[in-house]
């Protein structure tokens, strides 16, 4: 038989073990890294209170006005602020980041960029495209100017972004020639980048004059201003082995 003191024991033990069952998991915080995540290489770009390791394109500073620091994010305005990039370089990479719209926004993550091409209007490169797409009406839509696709060259092969205004998880993976466009656990788009596909895909966007368009470079993490409000965090970069 159980003496009561067994039995109050017992009974404190099963009321700890059923709170413990009923509590949410702790999420990681935003713009952090969790040790397995350090151990398989990933680093972060922003580190959500600072915009250290951005600048503007074409520019040595980061924008004095357009973009903010804001609750853990980097937050464009809306306000012509222009294009913003990292300070560093990539070749092969895997890339992640978290990113919300304002309802109609517009926006994007270029890579293959070359500063020499472009202008203060903004600049050029393969973009993974982020957009509201029933919602959006300053233009009518064509399938190559959805969410998740190669803008103007390739449409996304899923619809997989969240309502406008929840956050969206997405990635971009470069190998070798080599590119896939990740969107909630989705695979939208891939492509080689020296594909008869891609070639054809280019030669009937608006790029298919752009010298030098097609080829993998070593390239910047770009965020585009179209002049309307958008977020990002938990911007993640890692190194991934060349094929």
């Amino acid at each position: 038989m159980r003496t009561p003191a067994a039995m109050t024991r017992r009974a404190a033990v099963l009321a700890v073990l059923c709170l413990l069952a009923i509590q949410p998991s702790v999420a990681q915080s935003p713009n952090t890294l969790s040790p397995d995540e350090r151990a398989a290489g990933w680093t972060l770009l922003f580190d959500g209170t600072t915009t250290a390791g951005w600048r503007g394109f074409q520019k040595t500073a980061f924008p004095a006005g357009g973009w903010a620091v804001e609750d853990g994010t980097l937050k464009c305005l809306g306000q012509k602020g222009g294009d913003i990039l990292t300070t560093a370089t990539f070749t092969d990479f895997e890339f992640a980041w978290e990113w919300k719209l304002s309802p109609k926004g517009n926006t994007g993550v270029k890579y293959f960029v070359d500063e020499r091409r472009g202008n203060a209007t903004g600049a050029i490169g393969h973009e993974y495209q982020i957009i509201d797409d029933e919602g959006y009406d300053a233009e009518p839509l064509s399938a190559k100017q959805k969410t998740g696709g190669w803008y103007d060259v390739m449409p996304p092969k899923a619809s997989a972004a969240k309502p406008i205004g929840q956050w969206n998880q997405s990635r971009i993976l470069v190998r070798g020639t080599h590119v896939e466009h990740w969107l909630n656990g989705t695979l939208v788009a891939q492509y080689e980048t020296s594909s008869a596909e891609s070639a054809a895909g280019i030669a009937s966007s608006k790029f298919k004059d752009v010298a030098g368009y097609a080829d993998k470079i070593a390239t910047p993490i770009l965020l585009q201003d179209h002049s309307t409000v958008a977020w990002f965090r938990n911007l993640k970069i890692r190194s991934v082995p060349a094929r």
